[in-house]
C-alpha cells in the first residue's frame, strides 16, 4: 500500500518532467528551424549583392579593355560617365523646376522654401495617406538638399548635453511604415530630438523616394539636428538591381530621369560617418585594418559617385572645370585649351572567360589604368572657405598628422577606404580578411576594433548593414553594435527593427519594434510565426534549387554511377551542398524539399526536378529558360543599363547585344537563333522595340522573384 501511494504521488512529477523534456525539445527544434530559415534568407541576399558586384566588375573590365568604338563599350559606357564636364551652376540649370507647372487638380502637399517644420510634418502625413509629392516640389526639395550637403564635412560631429538624447536609426530600405512607427514612438526630429540615420534608406521596399523626401525635408528644417550617413545602397548602380531606379521612374514618369540624376549627385555628397562626443563612431558598414578617419575626413567624397569602382583621376583646368577620362570625345571642342586624354589604351587581353565569375571588387581594381597629365596636377579640389574651415577644425579634433593625409593621395587607396566603410562586416575571430560573401569590403575581428578605438580614443562603433533578428546585436566585447531598423525585412515576422538612444553617458538604450499589427500578433505565437517564415524561406530555396538544375543533375550523376536516377539521402545532401554552397542542414531539410522518395529511402532526382519546374513558352529551349530564370536579376539589370533614356524599352538590336554580353559573362553560348526566337516572342506588334517589363513577365520571371529580389513591391498574402 505504501509503494502504491508513492507511485501515485510520483505520477504528477513524471508528467511534469515529460512536459519539461517535450518543451525543451520543442524550443530546440524551433530554434534550429529559426536559424536555418534565417540562413536561407541571408545567404540568398548576399549572393545577390555578390552577383551585382561581379556583373559591374565585368562591365568595367570591358570598358577598360575594349576599343572606344566597339558596340559593347558603347552600350554600357554611360553608367561609368560619373563626372560630366559641368560646373555646379550648369547642373542647377539642368535641374531647374521653374518650368514645371502644378495642375489645379493636384491634391498633394504644396511646398515653399525655406521649408518650415509644419511643411515637413505635412509631407510626412501626406505620405502616410498614400499621396505623392508633385515632381516640381520633389525637384526643388532635392535641389535645396544638394546645395546643403555640399557644405557639410565628410564626418559630422555632434555632442550630447545634459538634457539631450540622440536617436540613431539603421537601415530602412524603403519601408515607410518603419520610419512612421519610429516617429510615432520617439517623436519627429526637432531641436530637442536630434537623429542620425545610418544609410541604406532606399531599395527593396516600395516607398524609398518617400523616405528620402521626408529625411531631406527634416534635414533642411533642422540642419544641425538631423544627420544622414551614406550607405552602400546610396549608389545608382546598386539601385539598378534592387528596385529604387524602377520605383522613381514609375512614380515620376515625366521627370524621373532628372530626379534620378539629381539623386545620384546627392548620394555622392552624403557624409560618410558621424562622431558623437568624440567617443562613438556611427558609420554604415564598418572598418578594416587600414581605416583612417583622417583620410576619410579629407578625401573628395563626391568623386565616388559609385563605391563599386575606383574613379579615374580627374584633370583640372584653371577655370575649375573637371575633365573626366570617360566622356565622349566630342564633348570638348578642338579649339579648347584643355583636351581630355583617352582613357582606353590597348592593354592586356581579356583573358579566359572564367576569370570574370570569381573575382571581387579588389581583383579588378588592380587592372584599371589610371593616368594623369603632369601639367594639370595643380589642384585636387575647389573648396569654399567654409569647407576649409571645417577641415581645419576636423584635423584639430581628430589629432591627425599631415603624414596620414599625404600617404593616401591616391584615388584607389581612398576608394578602398570608402569601400570598407560601406561594405564591411564584423567577424568573431581576430584579423581582417576580404568579404568574399558580399564581394566587397572586408570582415574585421575584435583585435581590429580594439586597435581602431585605441588609436582614435573612442569607445564604441555603431554600424548597420546587416539584418539582425532582434533588430540589433552587440559583438567584439560590446564595442560594436549592429543596428537594423527595417522590421519584417525578409518576410512578415522574420525580424524586429530597432533604434538606439544615446544620452550624455553614451550607454546605448535599444528600442525594438515590429511595424504592423499582423506581425505583433504573429510574434505572440512563435510556432506559427516560425512556420510561416520558414515556408517562405523554403519557397525561395526551391526556386534557387531549380535555377541550378543542370549543375545539380551533374552532381547527382557523379553519385549515381549506374544511371538509375536514384541517390541516397547522404549523397543527395552532399551533391546539393557541392552546388549551392549555402552551408545548410540539407539532411534535415530534405523532408521539406523532397516528396518523391522511394520505399527504400532513396531519392528520384528527376521526379524531384519535375516537382520544382515552372512552365515557359513551349518553343523556347529549356536550357535557355533555366538560364533566364537563374540569372533573371542580372539580365534585368543589364536591360536597365542599356535602357539609357529610362523609357522601359530597348531596340531589338540592343536586345541582341544584351544577350551577347550575357553569354560572355555566363561563359555559355547563346545562338543567334535562340535570340531571334526570344525577340519574336516579345515583339508581338513588330514595332522593333522590346518592353523590359513585358519580357520579364512573359517568362513568368517577375512573379517568381523572391521578396529580396523584387523589392517587396507586391505585398505578401496574409493567411
Amino acid at each position: 500500500e505504501f509503494q502504491n501511494n508513492k507511485t501515485e504521488n510520483n505520477f504528477p512529477l513524471q508528467r511534469a518532467q515529460k512536459l519539461i523534456r517535450w518543451y525543451r525539445q520543442y524550443v530546440a527544434r524551433t530554434e534550429m528551424r529559426r536559424r536555418y530559415t534565417w540562413h536561407i534568407f541571408q545567404s540568398i541576399e548576399y549572393s545577390g549583392e555578390q552577383a551585382q558586384i561581379k556583373l559591374y566588375n565585368f562591365l568595367g573590365y570591358l570598358m577598360d579593355n575594349f576599343t572606344p568604338a566597339s558596340s559593347e563599350r558603347n552600350l554600357i559606357s554611360h553608367i561609368f560617365r560619373e563626372h560630366e564636364v559641368c560646373l555646379d551652376a550648369e547642373w542647377e540649370r539642368y535641374f531647374c523646376y521653374k518650368n514645371i507647372e502644378v495642375p489645379e487638380v493636384y491634391s498633394g502637399p504644396h511646398l515653399t522654401f525655406p521649408l518650415t517644420v509644419e511643411q515637413a510634418v505635412g509631407l510626412l502625413e501626406a505620405f502616410r495617406n498614400k499621396k505623392q509629392l508633385h515632381s516640381r516640389y520633389a525637384l526643388q526639395l532635392l535641389l535645396e538638399t544638394w546645395k546643403l550637403l555640399r557644405m557639410l564635412p565628410n564626418i559630422n560631429r555632434i555632442s550630447t548635453c545634459q538634457s539631450k538624447e540622440i536617436t540613431i536609426c539603421g537601415d530602412l530600405h524603403g519601408q515607410l511604415e518603419d520610419l512612421l512607427l519610429i516617429f510615432y514612438k520617439n517623436g519627429v526630429p526637432s531641436l530637442e530630438k536630434p537623429y542620425v540615420f545610418n544609410g541604406d534608406f532606399v531599395d527593396r521596399g516600395k516607398d524609398s523616394i518617400e523616405i528620402l523626401l521626408i529625411l531631406f525635408s527634416f534635414l533642411l528644417v533642422y540642419p544641425c539636428d538631423v544627420y544622414l550617413n551614406r550607405g552602400n545602397h546610396e549608389d545608382h548602380l546598386i539601385n539598378l538591381r534592387y528596385g529604387f531606379t524602377k520605383e522613381v521612374l514609375t512614380k515620376y514618369k515625366i521627370h524621373g530621369k532628372r530626379i534620378l540624376k539629381l539623386l545620384q549627385k546627392i548620394f555622392s555628397w552624403l557624409p560618410l560617418a558621424t562622431v558623437i562626443d568624440q567617443k562613438v563612431l556611427v558609420l554604415h558598414g564598418g572598418i578594416s585594418d587600414t581605416t583612417d578617419l583622417g583620410v576619410l575626413a579629407r578625401l573628395d567624397r563626391h568623386n565616388y559617385v559609385s563605391a563599386m569602382r575606383p574613379p579615374k583621376k580627374r584633370n583640372s583646368s584653371s577655370s575649375g572645370v573637371s575633365i573626366d577620362a570617360d566622356l565622349e570625345e566630342d564633348i570638348w571642342n578642338t579649339s579648347k585649351i584643355f583636351q581630355r586624354r583617352a582613357s582606353v589604351s590597348y592593354p592586356k587581353p581579356l583573358g579566359p572567360r572564367d576569370c570574370f565569375q570569381n573575382r571581387s571588387l579588389q581583383d579588378f581594381s588592380g587592372r584599371i589604368k589610371v593616368k594623369m597629365e603632369d601639367e594639370l596636377e595643380s589642384s585636387r579640389r575647389r573648396e569654399s572657405v567654409y569647407q576649409l574651415a571645417i577641415n581645419r577644425s576636423e584635423k584639430d579634433v581628430l589629432g591627425v598628422s599631415n603624414d596620414s593625409v599625404t600617404s593616401y593621395d591616391n584615388p584607389k587607396e581612398e576608394w578602398r577606404q570608402i569601400l570598407d566603410l560601406l561594405w564591411s562586416d564584423p567577424m568573431s575571430q581576430d584579423g581582417c580578411i576580404p568579404n568574399e560573401v558580399r564581394g566587397g569590403g572586408c570582415y574585421w575581428g575584435p583585435d581590429i576594433t580594439e586597435d581602431f578605438l585605441n588609436k582614435h580614443n573612442m569607445q564604441l562603433i555603431i554600424r548597420s548593414h546587416e539584418c539582425k533578428q532582434e533588430g540589433y546585436e552587440f559583438c567584439h566585447n560590446r564595442k560594436v553594435l549592429t543596428l537594423f531598423s527595417a522590421s519584417n525585412y525578409y518576410d512578415v515576422g522574420s525580424n524586429r527593427g530597432a533604434y538606439v538612444k544615446l544620452g550624455p553617458d553614451l550607454v546605448p538604450y535599444v528600442i525594438q519594434y515590429q511595424a504592423s499589427s499582423l506581425t505583433r500578433e504573429l510574434t505572440a505565437r512563435q510556432r506559427y510565426t516560425v512556420g510561416r517564415t520558414e515556408r517562405s524561406a523554403l519557397k525561395v530555396l526551391r526556386e534557387q534549387l531549380f535555377a541550378h538544375k543542370s549543375d545539380l543533375i551533374c552532381a547527382f550523376k557523379k553519385f549515381d554511377k549506374e544511371a538509375t536516377g536514384l541517390v541516397s539521402l547522404n549523397d543527395w545532401a552532399s551533391a546539393v551542398e557541392s552546388v549551392m554552397h549555402l552551408d545548410l542542414p540539407w539532411r534535415m531539410l530534405c523532408s521539406q524539399l523532397v516528396s518523391c522518395k522511394s520505399s527504400d529511402g532513396t531519392i528520384d532526382y528527376n521526379d524531384w526536378f519535375n516537382e520544382l519546374a515552372f512552365k515557359g513558352p513551349n518553343h523556347i529551349d529549356q536550357s535557355l529558360l533555366e538560364t533566364l530564370y537563374r540569372h533573371r536579376s542580372t539580365l534585368e539589370t543589364i536591360f536597365r543599363i542599356i535602357d539609357t533614356d529610362n523609357s522601359g524599352f530597348i531596340t531589338v538590336e540592343d536586345f541582341r547585344q544584351t544577350w551577347k554580353l550575357l553569354s560572355v559573362y555566363l561563359k555559355m553560348e547563346i545562338t543567334d537563333e535562340d535570340i531571334s526566337h526570344l525577340a519574336v516572342t516579345i515583339d508581338s506588334n513588330n514595332d522593333g522595340s522590346i518592353d523590359i517589363d513585358e519580357f520579364m513577365e512573359a517568362f513568368r520571371l517577375t512573379d517568381k522573384k523572391s521578396r529580396l529580389e523584387r523589392g517587396r513591391s507586391i505585398p505578401m498574402q496574409t493567411p
